[in-house]
């Protein structure tokens, strides 16, 4: 069985997939940050104070989702995913060289560069300090090892982090920040029409 889970996240059709994952998700919910309060304010069947409302709402709902995904959701799935794999496939042997999935990114950013930027880099203390003396001595190959099994895993985790944040942790969010923003712009209010415009990310 983990045969087939390595085999699963070394896959050319995992890495393709997931390489965009959170900028894909970056880009649709920007646009339709951008893009849904456009359209709002092009409506001409809606008053004046409604269209200022439901612009705002859209806008801020979108963004907290936004900023939610991207600084909650991702590194949570990102990391979690990385531990996770470490505990179910402790034979394999590329776990062992990296401590989180943080650590293993700037590795691969590292063994993305030209030998002699890599090596201009490994220069700096804040690099440096990062890797043990094995993965110094990997990066200072012409070309270093990609350990495709560690790649596959955090992407794994990106693709799940984004179907469970979307869905879940991102429209939460955005409910407890919507309603007080509103009323910090003085756009809420009793009397104000509460319809809900029932948008997702």
């Amino acid at each position: 069985m983990i045969g087939n889970v390595a085999s699963f996240l070394t896959s050319p059709a995992l890495s393709n997939i997931a390489q965009s994952t959170t900028s894909a998700v970056t880009l649709e919910t920007t646009m339709k940050a951008v893009g849904r309060p456009t359209f709002i304010l092009a409506d001409k069947k809606l008053d004046a104070r409604t269209k200022k409302y439901a612009t705002a709402k859209e806008f801020i709902y979108q963004i907290t989702c936004l900023v939610t995904y991207l600084f909650v959701v991702v590194p949570l799935f990102k990391n979690g995913g990385f531990k996770l794999a470490k505990k179910l496939m402790k034979d394999e042997s590329s776990f062992k060289f990296f401590d989180n999935a943080k650590q293993f990114l700037v590795y691969k950013k590292l063994a993305g560069m030209s030998k002699e930027l890599r090596t201009t880099e490994l220069k700096k203390e804040k690099i440096s300090k990062l890797f043990s003396k094995n993965i110094k001595k990997e990066l200072n190959k012409e070309t270093p090892e990609e350990f495709h099994i560690l790649k596959g895993t955090i992407e794994l985790g990106n693709i799940i982090g984004s179907v469970l944040g979307l869905s879940l942790f991102a429209p939460q969010a955005s409910h407890i920040v919507v309603r007080p923003s509103l009323k910090l712009l003085g756009l809420e209010n009793k009397n104000q029409n509460k319809t809900s415009l029932n948008v997702k990310v």
